[in-house]
């Protein structure tokens, strides 16, 4: 009698364990983030000849990139250096041409966009002179601010060190003037400047400061950056 009820619980015991579900275990793939494009033309810091062009105002330039990983489109972001407008252009593969001015520097960087993630990467931003008709020297692509950030505010202190990069086609910037105050039209603070940097430049606690720097190259041609701005708290 004690077998057969062993025998009966072992073959439930089996039976159990041997029931399972018909739903299959799925594999949850978890999608990966774009990676930044790599840009490729118009060159950085270049003056860009090879546009189709149409009028003695206008040509167009095809930009080219190499694709980022994970990537579905891409949004190109151009900016005019001189009258700073920023267009953006839409792109399903890595090249797209636009009409632009002639004679005029800009800069563009490109955006990795996925449709199955909200995260998004930026390739490095270039600079390039778009040609014009029988320009032999250009001036100086407009300065960027490195310090202070544009809109940063800092802790509270008596002098800071303005600091920006410039840069040419010609490779013949022979000079940078800095404005500064506390105005949106400061006055020259400094002419002549050979260095990238300003040092040890007065400011004053609970205030808001602007400033902007003029590149001068060797043939007389100047160009004028965005007016910057920063806070000492």
């Amino acid at each position: 009698m004690k077998k057969i009820l062993i025998y009966t619980f072992l073959s439930l015991v089996l039976l159990n364990c041997s029931g399972g579900s018909d739903e299959e275990v799925k594999e949850v793939v978890i999608p990966k983030k774009p990676t930044a494009a790599s840009l490729v033309f118009p060159e950085q810091n270049s003056e860009c000849t090879e546009g189709t062009n149409i009028t003695t105002n206008n040509s167009t330039i095809t930009f080219d990139w190499t694709a980022g990983s994970d990537t579905d489109s891409y949004e190109l972001t151009l900016k005019n250096l001189v009258s700073g407008e920023i267009t953006k252009h839409s792109a399903t593969n890595t090249e797209i041409s636009i009409e632009l001015f002639r004679a005029t520097p800009y800069s563009w960087f490109v955006t990795s966009k996925s449709n199955s993630v909200t995260d998004t990467a930026t390739s490095a931003t270039w600079k390039f002179y778009n040609a014009g008709e029988g320009n032999v020297n250009y001036a100086p692509f407009p300065a960027a601010v490195v310090a202070p950030a544009h809109e940063s505010s800092m802790a509270s202190t008596t002098t800071v060190t303005l600091e920006w990069s410039g840069s040419d086609v010609d490779n013949d910037i022979a000079s940078y003037d800095v404005y500064f105050g506390t105005t949106e039209s400061p006055a020259l603070l400094n002419s002549g400047i050979t260095a990238s940097s300003l040092v040890n430049v007065s400011v004053t606690s609970g205030t808001a400061y602007y400033w902007y720097v003029v590149t001068n190259d060797e043939q007389g041609n100047s160009s004028t950056s965005e007016l910057f701005k920063f806070n000492v708290n």
